[in-house]
Order: C-alpha cells, then structure tokens, then sequence
C-alpha cells in the first residue's frame, strides 16, 4: 500500500546538500550551514500508523493556526498544505542565529483504493493534526461451484 507520492526533485536537493556537507566538514569543519535547505522549503514532519479501524496521519505544524490549515482529497490523494507565518516583532539585522522556518508548505499522500473520501476525520489539537482515514472494507471473493 502506497502512502506517499513519489517527488522527483527531492533527490537532488538532499544530494547536493550531502555533498556540500561532506566538503564541508572536510575543508571548513566550524562551518555548520546544515540549515540552508530548510530556509527556503519547510517539510511538516508525518507519522503514518495504521491501528485496527484506521490508517492516521499525524503532522507536526507548531505556531500554525487552525484557519491557515487545508486537507483535501481528489483523485486518491490526500493533501495537506499550509502556511507558516512569521511574527516580525525582531529587525534581521538584530538575529544573531534564525533556525526556524516559515512559509508554504504542501505534503501529499496517495490514499488506498476505495477509500471513502466523506469517512475522513481531521482533528488539530497542540500543534497535531491528526487524520483518520478509515479503511476500506475487504472485500471477499466470490466463491462459485463448479458444477
């Protein structure tokens, strides 16, 4: 069962981070920008878990409200998008180190066939978003006698 679509380009990037890193430590070892991919590009992190009833997706989205939160379903796909606004109470200038991000964000995860769209559930609480997606009931095979 496939829960999350496939990104082409996610690839590159972590391999031209990796390799930059890997110069790094070995010409520069007090030179630490491990964060110059996540500036410009925000991930929410996901737990995907399947208990009895449910497949459940929880993401982390702290400091974002509930209203800047959209899940959506088409065409077996759930998406999650949003937005992480920054509160400008600091001048840039007056950072000395800014390690957390803001801006879009969009996770999409590829649904089981025959997921009923209108079954599913999503709760925010804390900063977690909780999704349950009920699972589709099994079907058996027919059986037929051969006469």
């Amino acid at each position: 069962m496939e829960l999350m679509r496939w990104d082409p380009m996610s690839g590159m990037f972590t391999l031209g981070h990796r390799m930059r890193h890997l110069f790094d430590e070995l010409y520069c070892p007090t030179h630490r920008d491990h964060c110059e991919r996540s500036m410009w590009r925000w991930d929410p992190v996901v737990d995907i878990y399947d208990n009895d009833e449910n497949i459940v997706i929880k993401a982390e989205l702290p400091g974002i409200d509930k209203k800047d939160i959209a899940v959506d379903v088409k065409e077996g796909v759930l998406t999650l998008k949003g937005e992480r606004s920054t509160a400008n109470e600091v001048k840039e200038e007056k950072y000395y180190r800014r390690e957390r991000t803001f801006g879009k964000f969009e996770r999409a995860f590829t649904l089981p066939k025959d997921v009923d769209p209108e079954k599913i559930q999503a709760d925010y609480t804390d900063g977690v978003l909780e999704i349950k997606i009920p699972k589709p009931e099994t079907k058996e095979p027919k059986k037929i006698t051969v006469h």
